[in-house]
C-alpha cells in the first residue's frame, strides 16, 4: 500500500486529548460534544421524529428463550431489524446486553443459524453467537442488524454495503459510525418504556465493525452500563490509519480530536472490557496496549481502576467468549 499522509505527520497528541484537561469532568463533558460533532451525532439528535413501536415479525421459543423479530424506523424512511431474545426461567427484569455484528451478512450469526431462513442451524466458528451466549448465561439480548450490513446492506447475497454509503454522509456532514450510534439510541429508548429490561444493567457489546459500533455508542451514550468491545480497539494511528480498513471507519478529523483511549476514556467510570486477539493483523495489540496504558490512567482517575480491563485472546481477529464473559460477568452482576 501507498504510504499515506498520517504516516508523514508527526504523532501529536488531539485536541481532546485527556491530558490536555486539569479537570476529568470538564474533559468528557467537552470531549464528548465534539465527539458527537464530528460523528454528526448531533444532527441526528436534533431531528424531531416521534417513531412508531417497533413491530413484531416473528417470535420462536429456542431452548434458551424466546426469540422474537422486530422491525421499526430510527428515522423516517430507514428501516432497521433486530432480535429480542428473552431468558427462559430468569427474574426480571432482564439483565441485558445490546450486540452488533461486524462485517459479514448480519446478525442472524448470533442466533448461530442461516440468514436466508433464520432458523437452519449453522457451524459456529470464533464465538460468534453472540446472543446465544447471553442466553446461556441468563442475560437477555437485542441483536441490531447495523446499517449497510446484513438485511440492511442493500445487497442480495447479504455482503457488506458500506463503501458509497460512508463516502456519501460525508456529503451530509453525517458518519456511518453516528449513524450506527443514533440506531442503538433509538433501540435505548424503545427500551427505556419496558417493565422487562433492566436500565441499571444493560451493556453493549460487538465484534469487530460491531466492536467498533459498541466503543463509540458507550462513549456517547451514558444510558449504557456496561461496554464489551471485541476486535475493535487499537489506536487509530495503528490500525485504520496504517492500512486499508472499512470507510464504515472513519470520522472527519478524529485523529485531530484524540485517540482511541480518548474516546474509551468518555465510558468512565462505567466498566468496560476491552477483548482483543495476540496476532489480529487489523487491531494490533501493541498499539492497543500502549492506549489501554492510557485508559488506565484516566479509570484511575475516577478510582475505579478494576472497571478497566482487557483480555486477550491466544489467535487472531475474533471474538473470546470465554475469557471476554469471566471478566465481564465479575463488572456485570446476573443474579
Amino acid at each position: 500500500m501507498k504510504e499515506n499522509s498520517v504516516k508523514n505527520i508527526s504523532e501529536e497528541i488531539g485536541e481532546f486529548a485527556f491530558e490536555r484537561f486539569s479537570d476529568l469532568h470538564d474533559w468528557q463533558k467537552a470531549a464528548r460534544k465534539k465527539l458527537k460533532e464530528i460523528t454528526g451525532l448531533d444532527r441526528m439528535e436534533a431531528m424531531v421524529h416521534d417513531a412508531a413501536p417497533p413491530e413484531i415479525l416473528w417470535e420462536r421459543d429456542v431452548g434458551l428463550g424466546r426469540i422474537s423479530k422486530i422491525s421499526f424506523f430510527p428515522e423516517p424512511g430507514e428501516q432497521a431489524f433486530a432480535y429480542l431474545c428473552l431468558p427462559h426461567g430468569c427474574k426480571k427484569p432482564y439483565p441485558t446486553f445490546i450486540c452488533l455484528h461486524g462485517h459479514g451478512t448480519g446478525m442472524h450469526w448470533s442466533l448461530g443459524v442461516k440468514w436466508e431462513d433464520e432458523a437452519t442451524p449453522l457451524p459456529m466458528e470464533n464465538d460468534r453467537d453472540f446472543a446465544l451466549g447471553c442466553l446461556r448465561r441468563g442475560i437477555a439480548a437485542i441483536v441490531l442488524e447495523q446499517r449497510f450490513l446484513g438485511e440492511r446492506s442493500g445487497h442480495a447475497d447479504r455482503s457488506p454495503g458500506c463503501l458509497y454509503a460512508s463516502l456519501q454522509n460525508l456529503l451530509i456532514g453525517r458518519t456511518t459510525i453516528g449513524e450506527r450510534v443514533f440506531d442503538i439510541l433509538q433501540l435505548l429508548r424503545w427500551l427505556a418504556v419496558r417493565d422487562d429490561i433492566d436500565r441499571t444493567r444493560l451493556g453493549v457489546m460487538g465484534g469487530s465493525g460491531g466492536g467498533t459500533a459498541a466503543l463509540f455508542a458507550a462513549a456517547l451514550l451514558p444510558q449504557i452500563t456496561h461496554a464489551m468491545p471485541a476486535i475493535a480497539f487499537s489506536s487509530f494511528r495503528g490500525s485504520i490509519g496504517a492500512m486499508p480498513h472499512c470507510a464504515c471507519n472513519y470520522i472527519p478529523n478524529l485523529l485531530r480530536f484524540g485517540e482511541s483511549a480518548d474516546v474509551a476514556g468518555l465510558i468512565a467510570p462505567r466498566p468496560v472490557v476491552m477483548v482483543n486477539g495476540r496476532f489480529d493483523p487489523i487491531f494490533p495489540l501493541a498499539e492497543a496496549e500502549r492506549q489501554f496504558t492510557r485508559l488506565k490512567k484516566i479509570y484511575a482517575a475516577f478510582g475505579v481502576p478494576d472497571n478497566c480491563r482487557m483480555v486477550v485472546g491466544e489467535g487472531r481477529h475474533r471474538f473470546y467468549a470465554d475469557i471476554a464473559w469471566k471478566s465481564m460477568l465479575e463488572l456485570f452482576p446476573v443474579n
